[in-house]
């Protein structure tokens, strides 16, 4: 029987420090949380303007960035235990009696229709490029489907950070001109994404600061 291999060998990332991903082939991430917005409920005049306004954004870029919608099922336990605890609290039968239906209404509801919450992400990046040597193919030389690491000094990582930063500050005021929230993802906020990414069966731990408030 084949010994089972440990989750951490299939993942790239290398650690999370000071709000960065760091990933094995010494390349550095940044993860933004964006609010969404409904263009249904938008004129077509408005419609317009963000459309317009998104174009410029991209326009304005010179490096890529990755757009990530995670879709996961909600999770109204706590939601179910406050109607509980709120039942078991309340006095007046009549109003005791609505909110032990309601809460059934609820639970059966969502056993029976899948209710989805939608999380929106923007991934920001900084990947090293090797300088190709004398004589080297250039194509051979970047070898992106190839995980080198590349051990860099504590100068050049600063440097690269400040750069990433950089990108970061950009990303966030362009999509705050077109009237999105964004909210750059801390080190704890990372953990917890990733933890829970990677752990779709289980219970999530609490969802994020900015979920929150959404």
């Amino acid at each position: 029987m084949k010994e089972a291999q440990p989750t951490q060998q299939f993942v790239e990332i290398q650690e999370v420090k000071g709000d960065v991903v760091i990933l094995k082939n010494g390349s550095f991430r940044r993860i933004l949380m964006v609010s969404g917005i409904n263009l249904d409920l938008k004129s077509e005049e408005e419609q317009g303007v963000i459309v317009y306004s998104y174009q410029n954004f991209l326009n304005a870029l010179d490096f890529s960035i990755q757009i990530v919608i995670h879709s996961r099922k909600l999770n109204i336990d706590g939601y179910l235990e406050k109607l509980a605890e709120r039942e078991s609290r309340e006095e007046n039968e009549l109003l005791k009696n609505q909110i032990s239906e309601y809460r059934e209404f609820i639970r059966s509801f969502i056993e029976i229709n899948a209710v989805m919450a939608k999380t929106f992400f923007v991934v920001v990046p900084y990947d090293s490029i090797a300088i190709p040597k004398a004589g080297e193919n250039l194509i051979a030389s970047l070898k992106f489907w190839e995980k080198k690491k590349t051990p860099a000094k504590e100068g050049d990582l600063e440097q690269k950070i400040v750069q990433l930063n950089q990108r970061t500050e950009q990303v966030i005021n362009g999509l705050t001109q077109i009237g999105l929230r964004v909210v750059a993802l801390k080190d704890e906020e990372l953990i917890e994404l990733f933890y829970n990414l990677y752990n779709p069966e289980t219970v999530e731990k609490k969802r994020l600061k900015i979920a929150q408030n959404q």
